[in-house]
């Protein structure tokens, strides 16, 4: 990345003051005794940093920059475990800050509930020729006790910062927690999404659906080029910089759950590359994995549950972390998609994760994600299943037995309990796009080709390439693209699925009914 010559990444430079860069260039001369790294968080010292309710800890001694000109940013919401009660409010700060917190209220104007933040600073070492150090500082506040179906008004600072300060009023931002019973709601999705005029492009789409929350597939911000999951990848930390701020709009009041890709293994923090992960964000907490993987976790909204995966631990294609959680992630899947399908009240189960089980696209199908998983998503009959990984939007016909189960035609519907699964690839988030198969054309809503088997593979144990034929692919666009599905309960609920491009046209659009 390129740097002005007096030392500061320019990303950084261009959101700060002179009198800002000036107390930046004074901080970065003020050794910091109580360092704690990146590898320290993945390595499980600062306990909880992946739970939802992880207490504050000492951070970093603060630098010596006034608070009163440390500006926070990249504000971004999650769900704790329960979204009725539960919000985690997680912000970014390019200094340390002394005594961060949360005002929050039920209007704008009475923020009188303080919450204290708890702070994870991220270290990624130095690359002699390629990039310098950098230290960037991240912020959490666990908000508990909350009440169902309740707008709350918040505002985040520390020493020399009240957000609830005249100055400051206009950052104030809001949130909505999930009904205390199900009742209709909206939820986006999409992978692979990075930095860039594309995926702010998307970011507007998502915000014009009015979601409760966003699912996102993986592969987040891109700040790891490659995605092999090497300490040898291209990587530039200050991405995450420009990504938090480029969604804060849409994610300071839309909970963004993610799960993790490929390209989110940062191999410089861990041996797992997640230290990166567990420090930028605050999700729910697996419980099989006390090293912390933040890319598995469940949660109830509603009429539906969502279970999120780490496909990197049995992806067949890229073995950097094949295997990382010895079969626990899989044992914990099999037991919680039983308890989910026995819970009073849950109508849907929707599973989303990075690799592809079903795709034709450049990356095609992955035998490791087919092997593990697939047979366990089937005996608890899986209503939705979303995947990213290849940048483009292709969905199955319903898939039973590895075979099609029922033709699912733009406009069609599907009982899972009957005729097996959906697999949505939904990978259109704002990265390069991909294509098919060649000769194979895209087909989809207003743009019907003939329905035709396409030659693919899928990933063997080895790497090598499977060939196959798709006769499952239906639907194929190659632009921009984002899902929206609508949960309907009564007592004949549904999943109204739709596609939407990035000019918000619908490419495609199904229902997943229970019942018939």
């Amino acid at each position: 990345m390129e740097t002005p010559d007096f030392g500061i990444p320019r990303p950084l430079a261009e959101r700060m003051s002179m009198a800002e860069q000036y107390e930046y260039l004074r901080a970065r001369l003020v050794p910091r005794r109580t360092l704690v790294t990146a590898g320290a968080v993945a390595g499980g010292l600062l306990a909880g940093c992946s739970g939802a309710g992880a207490a504050a800890r000492p951070g970093p001694a603060a630098s010596r920059v006034s608070g009163s000109v440390v500006r926070p940013f990249g504000r971004h919401l999650a769900f704790g475990a329960d979204p009725r009660t539960q919000m985690r409010v997680s912000w970014q700060v390019p200094f340390a800050v002394r005594r961060p917190y949360l005002r929050l209220g039920t209007r704008p104007d009475d923020l009188g509930r303080r919450v204290p933040a708890e702070l994870r600073d991220l270290r990624t070492p130095g690359v002699p020729g390629v990039r310098r150090a950098v230290e960037q500082y991240y912020l959490h506040a666990a908000l508990d006790g909350l009440r169902p179906g309740t707008t709350y008004y918040y505002g985040v600072g520390h020493d020399g910062w009240d957000p609830a300060a005249p100055a400051h009023r206009t950052a104030l931002a809001s949130f909505r927690t999930a009904p205390a019973a199900a009742e209709r709601f909206v939820f986006t999705a999409f992978g692979d999404q990075g930095v860039g005029r594309a995926a702010n492009a998307n970011d507007h789409v998502v915000l014009r659906q009015e979601p409760a929350f966003h699912l996102h597939a993986g592969d987040i911000c891109y700040a790891d080029v490659n995605g092999a999951g090497q300490t040898s990848d291209g990587y530039d930390p200050t991405f995450w910089d420009l990504f938090l701020k480029q969604n804060e709009p849409v994610a300071r009041s839309v909970p963004w759950m993610v799960t993790t890709g490929n390209h989110d293994m940062e191999a410089w923090y861990s041996p797992d590359g997640y230290g990166g992960q567990l420090a930028r964000f605050s999700l729910p907490d697996s419980g099989f994995d006390p090293r912390g993987t933040p890319g598995a976790y469940a949660f109830t909204y509603g009429n539906t549950a969502f279970v999120a995966l780490d496909a990197n631990d049995v992806s067949y294609e890229i073995p950097a972390n094949h295997g990382h959680s010895d079969g626990r992630q899989t044992r914990w899947l099999d037991a919680k998609l039983g308890e989910l399908r026995a819970r009073p009240g849950v109508d849907f189960v929707v599973v989303f994760f990075h690799h592809c089980a079903y795709s034709t696209s450049q990356h095609a199908s992955d035998g490791g994600v087919r092997a593990k998983w697939l047979p366990l998503l089937a005996r608890h009959r899986v209503d939705l299943v979303i995947n990213g990984h290849n940048h483009v939007y292709e969905r199955t016909d319903a898939i039973r037995n590895g075979a099609v189960g029922r033709e699912v035609p733009i406009g069609g519907s599907t009982d899972p309990a009957r005729d097996g699964i959906v697999y949505v690839t939904a990978g259109g988030g704002g990265r390069d796009l991909y294509s098919f198969p060649s000769g194979v054309g895209d087909s989809y809503e207003g743009h019907v080709g003939r329905h035709r088997a396409v030659p693919t593979f899928h990933w063997g144990r080895d790497k090598e390439r499977v060939p196959e034929t798709a006769h499952w692919s239906r639907v194929r666009y190659t632009g921009f693209s984002l899902l929206r599905v609508e949960a309907r309960p009564g007592p004949r609920p549904r999943l109204k699925v739709s596609a939407l491009a990035q000019d918000g046209r619908r490419i495609d659009h199904f229902e997943v009914r229970r019942g018939g």
